[in-house]
């Protein structure tokens, strides 16, 4: 038989070799420089907020885990390649096999060394990239912390099932895969060299071959001894009875079945190793049929069987008890242990009692929130921006303030610096970078009250520099805002030369004068003095202007990375972060606070959600920012984080003491979070019960305030989320930050500021549940729950919401408005309960058509029960709702003429100063009659906006108020018929 000539092994030149080395040498320094440059810059920014230990633990952890893993992984590949080659025959058979097998030996054998060196290196690094990512895993099982709960099944303390579990299973997975690739690595050598002669006559197996492919497959099936073992505690996370835990077949099936097959995989194994000695694959084949029958047979059907026949009927019976454990955990670690149920017959009765009840109520109507921060910020925009490049928050915050003894919730904002909204010469890099550095100014308004349909910035705070009546309580000492949510990606760059030190823009001045600039101080931000921290900046933004610059200076600092979101996760990447950061004025300073979580999967019996769907709701992404998508069934707010927004410092405060996670990671990174102790009362005072943990309890309590176990099976009294009626779409509607009295309390309880929702029946509009908890300092975390009967008739916002806008008042009005080209928004729908029922409130808004329209209250509608009420303010609505005007029980064919108010105007007044505020507000005050008079008025409102234009009339709120009163004065005149020009101020 012919034989073909071996294939001539491919070489390269010289030149060719060292061209090539150049190339890839190259291609690794330009890898190695930017990694490293990364490293040096997060280096860096870790410095500047003071947590650079948190860097280097991470970084090390990675380090570590990146060579342990990887070395462990490269040894046992490696070795078991070694010992594959050195097991290869001396000599080989004369057959077609060996014979086309030989050209590939040829090829390795001169570099077997090179070959084996690259493909352990390979694998080294595969494993040491992947195993570098499980640093929070490792940290978790190096410091983890007893929860003081033990599991109903197996009785080991949670921390085994949070920190211990899922660690070992890592572990095994990384032998599994380490011996498995050795395996197949084996196999190929021992074939390539002749240990293995398929197609050859005679002996197929080697002894050597044989031996060592019987240890690696004993070592094999060895792992699955281990990870039967670990598979009993991994029921505890079964999802076979419908509710996560161990179900009765988990426990009397599959739990048994486990412990066998963990004994028939160790005699396989046993098997396995003893055939190095037999040399006969017989009994080791033998075995693993064996292993392999009773996993399929036995491990699948067995419990299949069971759970048909006698599981499923009598379900209710049978997974009873397991039921009971997922209640319970469930509700402990979503820490829903201690919710108040109460009882509430709602009633949907108008009428004379209910009227008395409302009008005599003075902790819940007088605070009704007329302001919806998700619709005004346009409004703050408008009024409040003062030049193009500041702005507002897409979603406005509530949180409240006491003013001469009085509690009172506000609608606030931070003027902060957009750096997107800088236009034509604004943008070139030196104003982009060294001028317009920062935001100025915290604006506030008081939620349950208007000035003109209009937010009364003149009652809380407003215009720059900074004044209201809320400035004397808050003393406010430094508005400035370095680090906030609207710089992006941005970078600013403070200090510079002396010389230039006046050239970051801070405010306009008074009359006379010029801007007001001002000098950074703050000590925010990493020192780019120095040549070679230029350079890296300069690399990092692409940005040659960083390097060249004589404007930067040796005290210099870029301050980068400044949403104060992004902060707090990257100083806590333990953390989830809440999606919706809100401002306080602290200590004279603005701090944003930043509510954190600590979160697991591993909580046994407990349900799990996916953290990204719970907390999604129709204002995701409008202003807040989702969860990811991750399965959690145990969080905690266990820290409320601050950003101070002028010198960007980040502090982390333990707020649950008793967080067992907490605890774990605070034993990792010695120094993060300072004990709850440090926390001001000032700052205190401000805490709010955050959204996103709010938004996974209330689904928790929609589900799992059934007590009865069977009834539980059954989904009876199941409870939902409603979708948010006043959006499009299908999306949940968002909870709202409220100061009322709390629900169920005696009549005349202090209003105390709580998150509030409403849950509706299962598949059902008609209302199930008022759920709230309390930010009081004094009664935080404090949930109630007002339970109607199943049997109730109230309304749910889904169904009130088109009554509400088909009513007689209301269908009147947005008719006229969009008659008009004017948009209607509806605002937020709120549930209040008063008056033994729910009364539902909604602010009604109108905007104009251009670029200087805005939102403006139009009315407000209210509801109880089946009657709807209409009127300009809450007053006149609840007025309308007791004389059975504009909804006549929901009809929508009420009697009461509806308010005139006019729609806002488009139409722009001549020289706007720098806010470019529209041109006109709904009238507040009768305007005199006749011509005269309107003209003499007209110029008396003129004048006062030139004054206030000037800087000698009360700001920016003065020229609006007065510019409204002019353009009112105005259209009266056109009314009237007269045609006088527009006056002209004086002076």
């Amino acid at each position: 038989m012919a034989m073909r000539p071996p294939l001539p092994v491919p070489t390269l030149s010289r030149r060719a070799r060292i061209v090539l080395g150049v190339i890839v040498a190259l291609i690794v320094l330009i890898i190695v420089i930017a990694s490293l440059a990364g490293v040096y810059v997060n280096y860096l920014w870790f410095g500047s907020v003071g947590y650079r230990h948190v860097y280097s633990s991470v970084l090390g952890t990675r380090v570590m885990l990146f060579f342990m893993f990887g070395a462990v992984m490269s040894l046992i590949v490696g070795v078991n390649l070694f010992i594959a080659f050195r097991s290869r025959p001396p000599f080989h058979p004369m057959s077609a096999e060996q014979h086309s097998l030989e050209r590939y030996r040829a090829v390795i054998e001169p570099r077997r060394g090179l070959i084996l060196a690259l493909v352990v290196i390979v694998v080294g690094l595969l494993t040491g990239i992947s195993s570098q990512g499980r640093w929070q895993t490792w940290m978790l099982w190096r410091n983890g912390t007893r929860f003081g709960t033990k599991d109903p099944q197996f009785h080991k303390d949670i921390s085994y099932f949070a920190f211990t579990y899922p660690f070992q299973r890592y572990v095994i997975g990384f032998l599994f895969i380490a011996i498995l690739l050795s395996l197949i690595g084996a196999l190929i050598v021992h074939y390539i060299f002749g240990a293995l002669r398929i197609q050859t006559p005679g002996e197929k197996v080697l002894p050597n071959a044989r031996a060592h492919l019987s240890v690696l497959l004993g070592l094999f099936v060895v792992m699955k001894v281990i990870a039967y073992y670990l598979d009993r505690y991994g029921l505890v996370f079964s999802n076979r009875g419908g509710t996560t835990g161990a179900s009765y077949t988990d426990v009397n099936a599959v739990l048994p079945i486990k412990t066998i097959l963990m004994s028939v995989a160790l005699i396989c194994a046993v098997a396995f190793i003893a055939n190095v000695f037999f040399r006969n694959f017989a009994l080791p084949a033998i075995a693993l049929v064996l292993l392999i029958f009773s996993s399929v047979i036995i491990g699948g059907a067995y419990p299949a069987i069971v759970q048909q026949f006698r599981v499923k009927p009598n379900a209710n019976e049978k997974e009873a008890p397991y039921i009971q454990r997922n209640i319970t955990a469930t509700r402990q670690a979503y820490d829903i242990t201690n919710v108040d149920y109460q009882q509430y017959n709602a009633s949907t009765d108008v009428n004379t009692s209910t009227k008395n009840l409302i009008s005599t109520d003075k902790q819940t109507i007088p605070n009704a929130r007329l302001l919806d921060p998700n619709i005004l910020t346009g409004t703050f925009d408008q009024f409040q921006q003062i030049f193009n490049y500041y702005g507002f928050d897409e979603k406005l915050d509530i949180d409240r303030y006491t003013t001469n003894g009085k509690t009172q919730d506000y609608v606030l904002g931070v003027r902060e610096l957009d750096p997107g909204k800088l236009t034509g010469n604004q943008a070139n890099w030196i104003n982009k970078h060294l001028v317009y550095t920062h935001g100025n100014g915290f604006v506030a308004a008081p939620a349950n009250e208007t000035s003109s349909n209009l937010p009364d910035f003149a009652a809380g705070i407003g215009d720059l520099p900074p004044s209201g009546e809320l400035l004397n309580s808050v003393d406010l000492t430094q508005p400035r805002v370095y680090f906030g949510e609207r710089f992006g990606s941005d970078y600013a760059i403070t200090g510079v030369k002396s010389g230039q030190a006046d050239r970051e823009f801070d405010r306009p001045g008074t009359t006379g004068g010029g801007d007001v600039k001002n000098v950074y101080n703050g000590g925010g931000g990493v020192r780019i003095g120095n040549f070679f921290n230029r350079l890296v900046f300069s690399l990092k933004y692409k940005e040659r202007n960083i390097l060249f610059s004589g404007a930067i200076s040796a005290n210099s600092r870029i301050l980068f990375n400044r949403d104060p979101r992004e902060m707090v996760q990257k100083v806590a990447p333990f953390l989830k972060v809440d999606g919706d950061p809100y401002p306080a004025v602290v200590d004279g300073h603005i701090e944003w606070i930043v509510d954190g979580y600590t979160t697991s999967d591993g909580y046994p019996y407990a349900e799990r959600s996916t953290l990204g769907d719970v907390t999604k709701d129709s204002l995701t992404g409008k202003g807040t920012s989702g969860q990811p998508n991750q399965q959690v069934n145990y969080i905690r707010n266990s820290v409320k984080a601050t950003v101070d927004a002028y010198t960007g410092k980040v502090t982390l405060y333990q707020f649950d003491e008793q967080d067992p996670v907490l605890k774990t990671w605070m034993k990792a990174f010695p120094g993060l979070v300072k004990p709850k102790t440090a926390i001001s009362p000032d700052l205190a005072s401000h805490f709010r019960y955050p959204e996103d943990l709010f938004k996974v309890q209330r689904d928790m309590i929609a589900k799992y305030h059934v007590d009865d176990p069977k009834q539980f099976y059954n989904s009876q009294g199941f409870w939902s989320v409603p979708n948010d009626p006043t959006q499009p779409g299908s999306e949940p509607q968002p909870p709202y930050y409220l100061l009322t009295q709390p629900p169920g309390t005696p009549a005349g309880t202090k209003a105390e500021f709580q998150l509030t929702t409403v849950l509706t029946q299962l598949n059902r509009q008609n209302m199930a549940a008022y759920v709230s908890v309390s930010s009081d300092p004094n009664d935080y975390g404090k949930f109630r729950v007002l339970e109607l009967p199943g049997s109730s008739s109230v309304p749910g916002p889904g169904q009130i919401q088109p009554k509400m806008k088909t009513a007689g008042s209301v269908a009147q009005v947005v008719s006229q408005q969009r008659q008009s080209q004017n948009q209607v928004m509806y605002g937020n729908l709120l549930t209040l309960p008063v008056a033994n029922g729910l009364l539902y409130v909604e602010p009604l808004y109108a905007e104009g058509q251009g670029n200087t329209s805005y939102p403006q209250l139009l009315g407000v509608i209210a509801a109880f029960g089946q009657n709807i009420g209409y009127g300009t303010d809450l007053s006149a609505a609840l007025k309308d709702l007791f004389n059975g005007g504009s909804g006549n029980n929901g009809n929508g064919n009420g009697n009461t003429t509806p308010p005139t108010t006019p729609p806002p105007s488009n139409s722009p007044s001549t020289n706007p100063p720098s806010t470019s505020p529209p041109s006109s507000s709904p009238p507040t005050a009768p305007v005199p009659s006749g011509v005269a008079g309107l003209a003499a008025d007209a110029s008396k409102a003129a004048q006062q906006m030139a004054d206030a234009f000037k800087g000698n009339g009360g700001g920016v709120q003065a020229y609006l108020k007065a510019q409204a009163q002019l353009q009112r004065d105005l259209d009266a005149l056109k009314k009237l018929g007269a045609t006088v020009p527009p006056p002209t101020p004086t002076g």
